[in-house]
């Protein structure tokens, strides 16, 4: 009952000190108690702030998560209004997700992550669009969360809405970026750095990278983009030691770019590639992965140094790959091992300084999620609802393969020591033992 208590008390004070609330409305903590939290792990009560979590990496050190279970073994499964494929993102005991309707009413809800009830919905009226791919949803942009606010992307062709919400539900700004044009519909996520919110518009129009202020909205700059066919990948920031901070882009028609963070100016771009983006970068051990393809294969994978050449403004490139690879889904990286989770169910490590194959399993099924790793363990939705399971060491291993009971687009998340599975029309909550 104590470590029940403190724990929760850690997750209050690490919220109340993130806030900036001062005077009476401090946590206030029992003597003795603030030593005592000092013993517990973060990942007690860790944020999932972004898609795929804290920078994009998809990782968790969360513990006891099983392998296999039943629909009956989820701790709460809840319906959710319309159709999303936005991946669920946590701070403290407050989730949020977006969704959308056939009208083109398009929502972003708040719910408590413990017990899975709604506590607010906010609603932005767009138009349909009957070209939007099959494939995706008019809730298909993951929303990012901080300490105060909640920043969501939501488009239809004329209007391109970019909105920050506090806790509560109440709108603090609202931009509008222009026409959005593709023939795939609107699916970009933001992130922050500092004082910025930054969401990555690769259309088939014209193209930018823009930085609001997250407290205002207001512009802090914007970064011009060529343009092809619209991208969906999520953008990182870069901090290697010895270097200045940079934002890592890609699309199709750009290839991987690194951004300077406080302008925006391209400081070093790998060169376009040849097809779609739509999987996230990574980086591990001095390399930068991005890949592209169509028709629901990978087909391309570069991996460059972040470092560049100051006259060519070209990176190195160690390797390139062509088999075997994700369109979709995102890599993970872990421990000098790249994981490819490629759509057709098809699991992959591959040697981070060659991109050689060390190992592969054959899962089965269609992917549209991007895996996460919770304890060394791959977990991935398949489009039908079943979620597998792959041990990654010592060898790549399938343990298991658990239902949902609703076909799924999106990532999990992962917070307050429990998994979170967004169906097309349900939130499931599983908790670790």
């Amino acid at each position: 009952m104590i470590q029940k208590y403190t724990r929760r008390m850690a997750c209050i004070a690490r919220t109340s000190l993130r806030l900036g609330v001062a005077g009476s409305q401090r946590a206030t903590l029992p003597c003795g108690v603030v030593a005592i939290l000092l013993s517990f792990s973060v990942g007690e009560c860790d944020d999932w702030p972004r898609f795929r979590g804290k920078n994009g990496d998809g990782i968790s050190s969360l513990q006891g998560v099983p392998v296999q279970w039943t629909e009956d073994d989820y701790e709460w499964k809840v319906d959710l209004p319309g159709v999303g494929h936005s991946s669920p993102v946590l701070w403290g005991e407050l989730l949020f997700v977006a969704s959308g309707q056939d009208d083109g009413t398009r929502m972003l809800l708040c719910l408590n992550a413990i017990t899975g009830e709604t506590l607010w919905s906010q609603t932005v009226q767009l138009d349909p669009e009957p070209h939007v791919s099959d494939r995706n949803s008019y809730g298909s942009s993951t929303p990012l969360v901080d300490g105060e606010r909640i920043y969501i992307a939501f488009a239809d062709k004329e209007r391109y809405l970019f909105s920050a919400y506090n806790h509560e539900g109440q709108p603090v700004w609202s931009e509008d970026l222009g026409p959005f044009n593709s023939m795939h519909g609107q699916g970009h996520s933001p992130i922050l750095h500092g004082e910025m919110v930054i969401l990555a518009n690769d259309q088939s129009g014209p193209s930018f990278v823009i930085a609001l202020n997250r407290q205002t909205g207001e512009e802090v700059w914007r970064s011009p983009r060529a343009d092809r066919r619209a991208a969906y990948s999520t953008p990182m920031v870069l901090a290697v030691e010895g270097q200045k901070p940079q934002l890592i882009c890609v699309s199709g028609a750009t290839g991987i770019t690194g951004l300077d963070l406080e302008t925006g100016a391209e400081r070093w771009g790998s060169g376009e590639l040849p097809m779609r983006a739509v999987a996230s970068p990574v980086y591990g051990d001095g390399v930068l992965l991005a890949s592209c393809g169509k028709g629901g294969r990978g087909h391309h994978m570069v991996a460059v140094e972040p470092s560049f050449d100051v006259t060519t403004k070209q990176p190195n490139i160690r390797w390139t790959r062509t088999q075997s690879l994700p369109y979709v889904p995102s890599p993970i990286i872990s421990d000098g091992i790249l994981y490819l989770w490629a759509d057709e169910g098809i699991v992959l490590s591959v040697d981070l300084k060659t991109g050689e194959t060390i190992d592969r399993v054959r899962v089965g099924g269609n992917y549209y999620s991007s895996p996460i790793m919770i304890d060394h363990k791959l977990y991935c939705p398949a489009d039908d609802g079943q979620i597998a399971v792959v041990a990654t060491a010592p060898k790549l291993k399938v343990l298991g393969k658990s239902p949902l009971g609703d076909h799924i687009h999106s990532t999990p998340a992962v917070g307050n020591g429990r998994v979170y599975f967004r169906g097309f029309h349900t939130l499931a909550c599983l908790k670790a033992h």
